[in-house]
């Protein structure tokens, strides 16, 4: 039976915490029940908090953990910790649990070959300021990522995924996408077997990589450059029109070279990323809220060639129009 610790601390997200616990706790077990088999449980589990003080998560609910992080004596280490998603002001959050993350801190790379410490969605901050993700892939909610990387500028994050791995750390991106880090840890711990009868049992798509398909473009305008915000404005009125570099930097009243650097300083992407970008978010609403067809979609912005435009938006989504559609309209 491997030993699973969730940190739990005052503005947690408290689906994060109890719903990873469930999964690691019901592993081999709810399967078992389902076929009238005899469970076969994988996990223990405990809930740590700083001196075992109840945990008052986001949503006021209060929960009572199972013992103190800062109490662990040696031989007593858990052979995963969880860091769960920070519901409440990130930087209030951090500046409150300093002792946490130094604590954290100490969780210093290893050759055990498995993963040592998760976090899910706005958890990998905790993990980013205690240092473990210098140099490393990391991935947290897509809405918080432009925050993360003016913070941590150092740590490679990968917005787009919604499970990173680097040695032995592992994060999840935004929201519910702990189901996704527990069925993985699961597989890495138990099995793919094991894995797969929990995905089943708990009714989880286990095949989704990306939260591209849920990300917005609006998090690309937190800056203060009024120059590179001025030709934003533009593009959000003329996308569909043929652009170049040449005319936006005309626009910006820039030389080409400084609105390149300037651009992808503000928005952490080229002019003609952005661009396309901008064109996808806009083909995504109007397959969200309109039933024109693929086609008319596909030139209202600014594409001709039906089956290029799918390549793109399948690149940046992870799925085809018409799949997007499927999933996001009712």
């Amino acid at each position: 039976m491997r030993t699973v610790s969730v940190i739990g601390f005052d503005g947690a997200l408290a689906s994060a915490i109890t719903g990873i616990i469930d999964l690691f706790r019901l592993a081999g077990v709810t399967w078992a029940r389902i076929n009238d088999e005899t469970p076969a449980p994988q996990f223990t589990t405990r809930l740590l908090t700083r001196d075992a003080a109840p945990c008052r998560c986001i949503n006021g609910l209060t929960i009572q953990p199972d013992g103190a992080w800062n109490d662990l004596l040696p031989g007593d280490e858990s052979d995963l910790v969880v860091i769960p998603t920070i519901g409440g002001p990130i930087d209030v959050v951090l500046a409150g649990n300093s002792e946490l993350i130094e604590w954290l801190s100490t969780f210093r790379s290893s050759d055990v070959g498995q993963v040592r410490v998760a976090s899910n969605c706005t958890g990998a901050f905790m993990l980013a300021e205690a240092g473990l993700l210098d140099g490393r892939q990391a991935t947290t909610h897509w809405g918080f990522s432009h925050q993360f990387r003016q913070r941590f500028p150092t740590v490679n994050l990968q917005p787009d995924k919604l499970v990173t791995v680097d040695g032995d750390i592992a994060c999840a991106g935004g929201g519910m996408a702990w189901w996704d880090l527990g069925i993985y840890l699961v597989e890495r711990y138990a099995g793919a077997q094991i894995a797969r009868e929990l995905a089943k049992a708990f009714v989880i798509d286990a095949g989704r990589t990306s939260q591209a398909p849920y990300s917005a473009l609006q998090v690309r305008r937190y800056h203060s450059d009024a120059a590179i915000l001025k030709l934003q404005d533009w593009l959000d009125g003329h996308y569909s029109e043929p652009i170049t570099l040449q005319r936006l930097a005309s626009l910006g009243g820039l030389t080409e070279r400084s609105m390149i650097r300037r651009f992808k300083a503000a928005t952490g992407d080229t002019p003609t990323g952005y661009l396309q970008l901008l064109r996808i978010e806009v083909a995504r609403q109007h397959l969200e809220k309109s039933r024109l067809p693929i086609d008319e979609i596909t030139q209202l912005v600014g594409y001709e060639d039906v089956s290029s435009f799918t390549r793109l938006f399948r690149k940046h989504t992870g799925l085809s129009p018409g799949a997007y559609r499927s999933r996001f309209v009712r």
